[in-house]
């Protein structure tokens, strides 16, 4: 039985202000509602493709969404930053409305959308709970029965009556994930935020989304990059693209079909202004083969060169670049920077970073991007800022054809010692 269906759910959004347009727009919007027309706005807005110049003021966030949900169902939401996942959950949790469609719900929902969602940094963990709690509709009572379990599973007993402002990021993740859990909505809407809890909570947050419903029948909304925490929790996904539903299926499929977005495309992304502030300004992004500097595709028997093209306003010697490489399931492999090997200099820089030959194996790879100051803070970060594929090379008759485990295949230095000073 379904207990939330979504029909032609779409939003639009007026790109560069605050709100939704001026006073003439919304007397058009008003007179076309008037003669029974559609709204004359959305009928020009462009399809949201951060990646490509605006040609209009508008733009879909979401547009034509439909799907449902059955009761006692894990789904799995992905897509890229930007697709509209996190639009999808903030109109399904009522924080903010569609531009049209239809969403049914039976029962309670709560969400876990960014850290803190719902808590009150001046109140106490104690207090927060209780306002959680009301806010859900539960009694003082039922609180109170689910108390215990709440700071127990949240690991903040010492801090239970500290106010909020004083945890740290993961605590309040903790404590968040903890209250929208426990307190038993029907439908548990939870974003990317599990990402900022460590290891061990992420391991207890997905066993404890499993057990509600598995055992206690409730439905679960799940968003993340991380492709391995997808597949173990979900039996079910969705794929957006661009504030579109391109897939809807079996969570294997969905993660395919994630996976092969970019298989097709050019190993560069040009950021039209740049992502910038005042201390920096990203220019592009590219992967090539280091000896043919044309080719578009790239074999694991490539010499590969990440490229960065970045200016740095002023005091560069303060900075240092990293990236995070990801591979399809979202696992991370292992992170490289420029930090103790090139000096950024003031003004505009050419960042190469090369791998050598038959570094990587044949798949899809993802890399979040991050600006680190002091060596301490990262002041900017970006994830899944780009991505680029791998294909299997030739190999010689009679090696061995199939892939071997693992995203990477470094070459290590083997030796063979002398036995003639070993008694």
């Amino acid at each position: 039985m379904p207990v939330l269906k979504v029909e032609n759910l779409s939003k639009l959004y007026r790109l560069g202000e605050v709100g939704t347009g001026t006073i003439s727009h919304d007397l058009n919007r008003w007179w076309a509602r008037m003669r029974g027309k559609e709204d004359p706005y959305a009928i020009i807005g462009q399809a949201n493709d951060r990646s490509q110049k605006a040609e209009s003021d508008y733009t879909w966030a979401l547009k034509d969404i439909d799907f449902e949900v059955e009761q006692g169902e894990i789904l799995g939401i992905i897509g890229r930053n930007g697709a509209g996942k996190s639009t999808l959950l903030k109109i399904l949790s009522q924080i903010t409305s569609p531009t049209r469609g239809v969403i049914k719900t039976k029962g309670r929902i709560a969400s876990l959308l960014e850290v803190g969602t719902g808590m009150h940094p001046e109140m106490t963990a104690r207090e927060n709970i209780y306002l959680n709690g009301a806010m859900l509709g539960m009694t003082k009572k039922e609180i109170a029965f689910k108390f215990d379990e709440i700071i127990d599973f949240s690991g903040c007993t010492m801090y239970v009556d500290t106010p909020l402002k004083r945890f740290s990021s993961g605590m309040r993740v903790r404590l968040g994930f903890a209250v929208a859990a426990f307190l038993e909505p029907d439908i548990l809407i939870v974003d990317e935020v599990l990402a900022v809890g460590d290891a061990e909570f992420q391991k207890k947050a997905i066993g404890k989304m499993k057990d509600i419903s598995s055992s206690g029948g409730r439905t679960v909304l799940f968003v993340s990059h991380n492709m391995a925490s997808v597949r173990s929790l979900c039996n079910r996904g969705l794929v957006l693209l661009n504030g579109e539903l391109v897939f809807d299926g079996l969570v294997e499929e969905a993660i395919n079909c994630y996976s092969n977005f970019g298989s097709n495309i050019e190993n560069q992304k040009d950021f039209e202004d740049g992502i910038m502030n005042e201390k920096f300004q990203l220019h592009s992004i590219r992967i090539k083969n280091a000896i043919n500097q044309e080719k578009t595709s790239l074999s694991e028997n490539d010499i590969i060169q990440l490229e960065t093209l970045i200016t740095i306003i002023e005091h560069p010697n303060r900075y240092h670049i990293t990236y995070h490489l990801y591979n399809e399931l979202g696992e991370a492999l292992f992170s490289f920077g420029t930090d103790g090997a090139v000096k950024l200099k003031e003004g505009k820089n050419k960042v190469i970073c090369e791998f050598p030959k038959a570094f990587f194996q044949a798949g899809q790879f993802f890399l979040s991007f991050f600006l680190v100051e002091d060596n301490r803070n990262a002041i900017y970060i970006e994830h899944d800022i780009f991505n680029f594929s791998i294909l299997e090379g030739n190999r010689d008759i009679g090696a061995y054809m199939g892939k071997e485990p693992g995203s990477i295949r470094p070459k290590f230095n083997w030796s063979l010692a002398s036995l003639n000073n070993i008694k």
